[in-house]
């Protein structure tokens, strides 16, 4: 498989190079405003590139994304899209997009965060409106975006299973007053060098359910964005994440 790596020179698109090209695939050019030494062209815009590709895989910025599509539509070919940081009007021009290409897009593409975000989501479902729900989520020092793009999926999937209309809360300060139960809060941690960990808690009268996943290595997401990439060939335009790739799996088990 032959990829185009957009966020060549930061640390996702290290992990990138070094597991595709671990496991035998080959990246064609990466993409990237930072100059780096490289095995590979990398050059400031996507528009530049003119090597073969079977495949995009973004991890650089939302502000890359118009470029990104464009190059996607114009080539005829798939993106899995990993950066974090989505506006709502950036989903709506990937939806859009997803019309002419086959686009991949999830909050985490941890398989372990996937399998937490169903766990969550019966578990909100079996505890019900008796129980709080508190999701805290720990990063290193350098991540933007706040909460992280995995807690608002984590919050979706709670949400969910407690039925709908729950309003997110994003940290607390003051005299906020009683916590309503229709409120899901979010509390985001920055510091050091934590690659991501994510815990959801479940909290009633009685007893506690904590849920929680913790990811050692940037790998994971490495890993998952090529299997995410190597899944979309030959995909039809459309718009897919996690929950497609898992339920295919789930279905060949």
């Amino acid at each position: 498989m032959k990829i185009v790596l957009c966020g060549a020179c930061g640390r996702m698109g290290a992990n990138v190079a070094e597991t595709a090209m671990a496991g035998g695939d080959v990246i064609s050019a990466g993409v990237d405003v930072i100059s780096a030494e490289k095995p590979f062209p990398v050059y400031r815009s996507i528009a530049d590139v003119r090597e073969d590709a079977d495949v995009v895989i973004d991890f650089s910025a939302p502000s890359a994304l118009d470029d990104v599509l464009s190059f996607c539509k114009a080539r005829g070919i798939p993106a899995v899209l990993a950066a974090t940081g989505y506006s709502d009007d950036d989903l709506a021009r990937i939806r859009k997009a997803a019309k002419q290409v086959a686009l991949f897009k999830t909050g985490n593409l941890s398989i372990g965060i996937n399998l937490l975000q169903m766990l969550v989501k019966k578990a909100a479902q079996v505890l019900g409106a008796d129980f709080d729900a508190e999701i805290v989520e720990r990063h290193h020092h350098f991540k933007k975006d706040a909460p992280s793009g995995t807690a608002l999926m984590l919050a979706k999937s709670v949400d969910e299973g407690f039925g709908g209309g729950m309003e997110l809360v994003c940290g607390r300060q003051g005299m906020v007053g009683e916590r309503s139960k229709k409120e899901i809060g979010i509390h985001a941690v920055r510091g050091g060098n934590i690659v991501g960990e994510h815990e959801v808690m479940f909290a009633g009268e009685d007893e506690i359910v904590t849920l929680s996943h913790s990811a050692r290595s940037r790998r994971v997401f490495a890993a998952g964005a090529l299997k995410a990439a190597h899944w979309l060939q030959g995909r039809p335009a459309g718009l897919y994440d996690m929950d497609d790739l898992l339920q295919e799996i789930a279905g060949t088990i």
